[in-house]
């Protein structure tokens, strides 16, 4: 019986070829392929991490170009890097002592005054607007008697009554009226007349140890706010009921510095941040420039 050519397998040695030819074939197609993946992966990752890098960058800078002149501060508590300050809404121009014949469109600064007008309008609120959890401050320089963080003389007191309102008066048809209830003395004039809608403290806390970035907004104006630097101290049990938000993980490294100026020139906060990732890092520098004049 002839066993037709068709009809014949492969031997173990033909099969132990090709497997060998095949190995090889994949092993030099994975030269090819795993480096150009391992870089996309890389490329990605770098890419993720300054994306967030920048981001909160970008949201930390914002919040230090609405700081309240002089209520920036930095600190460092071992591994943990704090950057603090008091967020306003607006500031406008108030209308002094001796502008009108009318005291109630005057801020006197001689007594308890719970009425004046503002000679442009705040911007970033819906009239009428009342609020007990914001503040007014004015002339605030940051120093002992005149320190928005000590909450006496240049700010109004916690759950203050403030009240925002579009002038009647046809003689002044673009300015506020604002109201304080109860009456408040501020301590002293500002040279450039600006008094400033606060909305309250803001803290950011990068822990190199955890990898983790918070920001903390709100909860008490107390003087101990300005040197805090936990989240316990912040928002824990017994703390100054700020809320915490994350704003990015895998930190590293963290520097915040503060040269705060003088009248004649603006203050400058400089920001540093590293990321880390898979053994990928980047780190990113920024700065912002700060108005201290009060």
């Amino acid at each position: 019986m002839k066993i037709a050519i068709a009809d014949r397998g492969f031997t173990l040695i033909e099969l132990v070829v090709t497997i060998t030819l095949s190995a090889i074939v994949v092993a030099f197609a994975a030269m090819f392929i795993v480096t150009p993946v391992n870089s996309y992966r890389a490329q990605a990752r770098r890419a993720e991490l300054v994306d967030s890098a920048d981001s909160v960058l970008r949201l930390m800078a914002r919040d230090i170009r609405s700081a309240l002149p002089n209520s920036v501060r930095v600190t460092r508590n071992g591994n943990v890097a704090v950057l603090g300050l008091i967020a306003t809404v607006d500031g406008v121009r108030y209308r002094s002592t001796g502008a009108t014949a009318n005291a109630l469109e005057e801020l006197n600064f001689g007594s308890p005054d719970g009425s004046f007008n503002a000679v442009s309008l705040f911007d970033g609120i819906t009239r009428p607007f009342t609020t007990t959890t914001h503040y007014l401050s004015i002339y605030n320089v940051g120093v002992p008697g005149a320190d928005a963080y000590s909450g006496t003389n240049v700010i109004t007191p916690p759950n203050t009554t403030i009240d925002i309102r579009t002038s009647t008066n046809l003689l002044f048809p673009n300015e506020d009226v604002v109201t304080v209830t109860p009456a408040f003395r501020f301590a002293y004039t500002s040279p450039a007349r600006r008094v400033f809608l606060v909305s309250g403290p803001v803290s950011y806390l990068c822990n190199e140890s955890t990898g983790l970035i918070q920001r903390f907004a709100g909860g008490d104006l107390a003087a101990n706010i300005s040197s805090s630097d936990s989240d316990a101290e912040l928002s824990g049990a017994g703390g100054l009921g700020a809320t915490p938000s994350r704003v990015a993980t895998d930190a590293t490294a963290c520097s915040f510095d503060y040269a705060p100026g003088a009248a004649q020139r603006a203050g400058l906060v400089t920001l540093r941040i590293t990321l880390s990732r898979d053994g990928e890092s980047v780190w990113l520098v920024h700065q912002v420039h700060v108005e201290n004049g009060p």
